[in-house]
């Protein structure tokens, strides 16, 4: 019984020993199984990051590839084990590293100053897929002096290099680069490595292709830009010839900015043919001592700069650096413009060099093409506005000739009209004037005869008896009488004196249409307006200025007619001083009336100034009408202004005109001009 519990015993222990060893075996399988996913898994989410880093670098390079390069061949060299290595470029028929890492300091020169492309090409360079060397050093045995074979060697000498696999990048089935993974030491790289290698190199191929798109979108943007620019600053310039279509120095000066604005130059000049010589008419840039510079030396046809190079040549010259140029003699002006570089396009009219459109920069090297045909469609465009305002100064000339022309026909008809139109008027004036006076003698006559005549009635009434009530009804009625016949004497006598200033108003003869010398006349007419006021009111004072011209010279008139327009202002003037004096009572004021001559090329003016009330400017524009006047009732009759218009301005072709300002002053302006188409005439 004991035996048998005793193999029992040794058999089960025997099974579990055995399923023990069994899951201990699975245990191991399935840890080794774990541990293999788990790399992979490590190994997937670094390539996964390394992909996002790497996508970042390109979304922020802007188009620059060195910070993406580098992060690709970090992050490469980092999952393939790889402690240096390269990413190089296959360009202009070398092979040149455009990102290292680890690298010594002699190769990494070596790398990135390039060598010769086919130096390579027995090393694989050109091949389409995934290349390794387990010992470079191992391939140089009995080849070390092989010219080929000098890259390879560098790899040694210069980086210690011993193992190197690279993968090519690929646009179109050909390589143009390739990615390098390298170690100094004899471990060739395994097939996940190469494809790590070979996953960096597509990202490699897809930045490089992202970043010539942008390139060339860019390149595209610039050329739309700029011909947008371009456009733009043609439309403008195009609006500004339309607007000042016959101002040639806006059109100028507006061209000639322009083109230093689109060609990114310092100075532009636009010269123009004079004679022999070539003057600056717009310039746009440069500092006052450059363009004083300029206006002192017009430039002749020659080599010596830029302006007399075109003008001598008749075609487009540029001077890359004056500095550098043998022929280029313009002493001085490089230090006060400060260019380097020089640009000059003919202004051609039919062949013939009207100017030079000349752009300057600051730093040497030639303008560009399309800048060159940009300031040639300029110059054509001066070219259309020198010949638009030429054509339209002669226009003008012309226009302006005729004009002036058909003015005079015009005013020689006037005055001829308006002379037989003012005969017909004065004789028909003097006429009724002339009918006007005998009734109106015989009321003003009869008015005072009544007024002496209820003096007498008055005398008669007093000796006789009546009742005190009736007398002094009857004196009531006869002051009355008398009141009233004293207002129609003082109307009448108003009326007298219009109907007499009709007739001298509508007078015939003017007397004889001579050369008369201003400052005499109006000497004359200040005494005589003076000694004539004296003599109707003896207190009458007033101060007389004068400030006559000695090249007043004379002038064609009538000399009676201009004595009484001056006669008539200067009372005038006396008038209105004495009028302030009397109504305000200023202390201190004094009446001051000043009589000014200036003599002028085609006519002479006459100030007449007072210092009296002036004119109430609501009535300004009514002075010169016939019969309207500021005085009160009885002291004016509204004829003298209009006469002193009519004479001045109808009769003598001249104009009158009035300065005021109420309360302080009065001045007329009289211009009459020196000859005249009526010489030897007079006035119907």
């Amino acid at each position: 019984m004991d035996f048998g519990m005793t193999a029992l015993s040794k058999d089960v222990v025997t099974d579990l020993k055995r399923r023990i060893a069994a899951l201990e075996q699975q245990a191991q399988t399935q840890a080794i199984e774990n541990a293999r996913l788990f790399n992979e898994t490590r190994e997937a989410l670094a390539q996964q990051t390394a992909t996002a880093e790497i996508l970042a670098a390109i979304n922020n390079s802007g188009g620059n590839l060195a910070p993406v390069f580098e992060c690709i061949l970090e992050k490469a060299h980092q999952l393939c084990g790889a402690p240096c290595g390269s990413l190089q470029l296959y360009r202009d028929n070398r092979v040149t590293a455009v990102a290292t890492r680890g690298m010594t300091p002699a190769f990494d020169e070596f790398l990135r100053r390039g060598y010769p492309f086919a130096e390579g090409i027995r090393s694989g360079l050109l091949t389409d897929r995934p290349m390794q060397r387990a010992d470079v050093a191992e391939m140089l045995k009995d080849r070390a002096d092989e010219p080929s074979f000098s890259a390879t060697r560098a790899s040694v000498e210069l980086g210690g290099i011993r193992t190197m696999a690279w993968v090519p990048l690929l646009k179109n089935g050909t390589a143009f680069g390739r990615i390098v993974a390298a170690r100094q030491e004899v471990r060739p790289f395994d097939d996940k490595q190469i494809a790590t290698l070979q996953v960096f190199a597509a990202q490699a191929v897809i930045a490089i292709e992202n970043a010539r798109l942008l390139q060339e979108l860019r390149a595209r943007t610039d050329d739309l830009s700029e011909s947008l620019q371009q456009q733009t600053v043609t439309a403008d310039v195009l609006k500004v010839i339309s607007r000042s279509a016959f101002d040639l120095q806006t059109v100028l000066e507006t061209l000639t900015q322009s083109a230093v604005n689109l060609c990114e130059a310092q100075q532009g000049i636009i010269f123009l043919r004079d004679g022999d010589l070539y003057r600056a008419e717009a310039v746009a840039g440069g500092g006052p001592d450059y363009l004083e510079f300029l206006k002192k030396h017009p430039r002749k046809p020659g080599r010596e700069s830029i302006c007399p190079r075109v003008a001598l040549s008749g075609t487009v010259e540029q001077i890359p650096d004056v500095l550098e140029d043998a022929e280029y003699h313009f002493p001085g002006v490089t230090k006060i413009s400060g260019n380097r570089a020089l640009l000059g396009v003919p202004l051609l009219r039919e062949g013939r060099i009207e100017g030079v459109f000349a752009l300057g920069r600051s730093e040497p090297g030639g303008f560009t093409e399309r800048q060159v045909e940009l300031v040639q469609t300029f110059a054509d465009q001066a070219v259309i506005a020198i010949e638009n305002a030429r054509l339209f100064n002669e226009v003008q000339s012309r226009t302006q000739e005729l004009a002036k022309s058909l003015d005079e026909l015009r005013a020689a008809q006037d005055r001829l009209i308006q002379t037989e139109k003012l005969a017909s008027l004065g004789q028909l004036t003097a006429g009724i004037a002339h009918e006007i006076k005998n009734p109106l003698n015989f009321v003003n006559n009869f008015a005072a005869l009544s007024a002496e005549l209820t003096d007498e009635l008055d005398r008669a009434l007093g000796p006789v008896e009546l009742d005190a009530k009736i007398r002094d009804e009857v004196s009531e009625l006869t002051g009355m009488l008398k009141d009233n016949l004293q207002k129609v004497v003082q109307h009448g006598r108003r009326a007298d004196s219009i109907v007499k200033n009709m007739l001298l108003h509508s007078r015939e003869g003017s007397g004889e249409h001579r050369p008369t010398d201003i400052n005499a006349l109006v000497e004359e007419s200040l005494n005589l307006a003076y000694h004539g006021a004296r003599a109707e009111k003896p207190q009458f004072n007033v101060t007389l200025e004068r400030e006559l011209d000695p090249n007043a010279g004379t002038i064609e008139a009538f000399p009676q007619e201009i004595t009484r327009v001056l006669l008539n202002l200067i009372s005038n003037g006396f008038y209105a001083a004495a009028m302030r004096k009397a109504e305000n009572g200023e202390t201190g004021f004094e009446p001051v009336v000043k009589a000014t001559t200036c003599g002028r090329p085609g006519h002479v003016e006459i100030r007449i100034r007072d210092n009296g009330t002036g004119i109430p400017l609501e009535v300004k524009d009514k002075i010169f009408n016939p019969f309207f006047t500021t005085k009160p009732a009885g002291e004016g009759t509204g004829l003298g202004l209009s006469m002193t218009h009519d004479i001045v301005v109808k009769q003598h072709g001249g104009t009158i005109d009035v300065a005021t300002h109420p309360g302080e002053f009065t001045e007329f302006i009289i211009s009459l001009p020196r000859t005249s188409d009526l010489s030897n005439k007079t006035r119907g």
